[in-house]
């Protein structure tokens, strides 16, 4: 008995043995199948995707086609640096604003002071503005309503900013019949701050070689910026595109040549420097002109706006309201 026992137990051992091998078999096997089968779909995947892709690469070339016909695409100019700034003059709120009218042949400057007023004031040229006495009194311009941030521009003429008290309007006033001439709501505006480090502004018109545009963010965005084209004839928007460039420790932003450059610094103030790059054409490498720093270290800028005819920078830091100078050279 055993000796049958002890044979038993050595069959069973064997049976054992055929049993985890047949199952290693098995798992082998089963290994096999799934690679052939997830080969196969992934053979089907690739040929879905390639078509997709062709698709999706054939529409966004004809976006970019009909984007280059829409803003009639001859500007060709890049940031390559900022070389000097010049104070003009510091008066005024903390915060506000300053510009000419790069539409217009005049030489007048206009200033839009605090990030709540309604009050322009019009200066002849930069001398009498930098000057600014008795003798070399400002023409006043009451609007019918107060401007929210900084983000006002003057353009042909007009004056384009946010209206206090408003979500998203945007007004065009005349300001040599001191009327208001068109209204526009701009979609998905005036929820969040434009720029972290300065939330009175929540829309931030521009100007550059293209006409006039709009910058803002927007929660579903995650706090990235948009831009948008508007027309300024109709007061219609042409155009919106979602950037890669987020709100946070931003402080401003300028478009030049159809390019977004965002401004960044630090809450407790530092070295303004340029962080952020959106071309709406794709025209120029973003990583080449990254992190730019500003010349002089002015703590904080509630307003930088680019004048397309001077080529310059329009800024409002502290008070002061300083001009950027600045080195371009050609899109590749």
């Amino acid at each position: 008995m055993i000796s049958r026992l002890e044979g038993l137990k050595v069959y069973k051992a064997e049976i054992k043995n055929e049993v985890e091998h047949l199952l290693t078999r098995v798992e082998r096997a089963q290994r096999d199948i799934d690679y052939f089968e997830s080969t196969r779909e992934s053979t089907t995947c690739v040929e879905v995707d390639e078509d997709l892709v062709e698709k999706q690469l054939n529409e966004d070339a004809e976006e970019k086609r009909k984007v280059k016909l829409m803003l009639n695409a001859s500007c060709d100019s890049m940031l390559a640096g900022i070389k000097s700034l010049k104070i003009v003059k510091k008066t005024g709120d903390t915060h506000g604003s300053w510009m000419t009218d790069p539409g217009k042949d005049h030489l007048k400057i206009y200033f839009l002071s605090g990030s709540k007023n309604n009050v322009i004031l019009e200066f002849a040229n930069i001398r009498a503005f930098s000057e600014m006495n008795h003798k070399l009194t400002p023409r006043r311009v009451n609007l019918p309503s107060s401007w929210q941030g900084t983000g006002h521009v003057i353009y042909n003429g007009f004056l384009f900013y946010h209206r206090y008290g408003s979500l998203n309007e945007i007004v065009k006033y005349n300001i040599q019949r001191r009327k208001v001439t068109d209204r526009m709501l701009l979609p998905g505006a005036g929820q969040i701050p434009a720029y972290e480090l300065f939330p009175d502004t929540k829309i931030d018109l521009a100007i550059d070689e293209q006409g006039l545009w709009a910058i803002h963010a927007e929660p579903d965005t995650s706090g990235n910026l948009v831009i948008t084209k508007i027309n300024h004839m109709t007061m219609t928007v042409e155009h919106t595109w979602d950037t890669s460039c987020n709100s946070k420790n931003a402080e401003a932003a300028f478009l030049m040549c159809g390019t977004l450059y965002v401004v960044y610094n630090s809450p407790s103030g530092g070295t303004s420097r340029i962080g952020c790059v959106y071309d709406v054409l794709d025209t120029i490498n973003a990583y080449e002109i990254r992190m730019l720093p500003f010349p002089k270290r002015q703590r904080s800028h509630s307003m930088i706006h680019y004048n397309p005819k001077e080529k310059q920078l329009f800024a409002w830091a502290n008070g002061s309201q300083i001009l950027y100078k600045l080195q371009t050279k050609q899109k590749v």
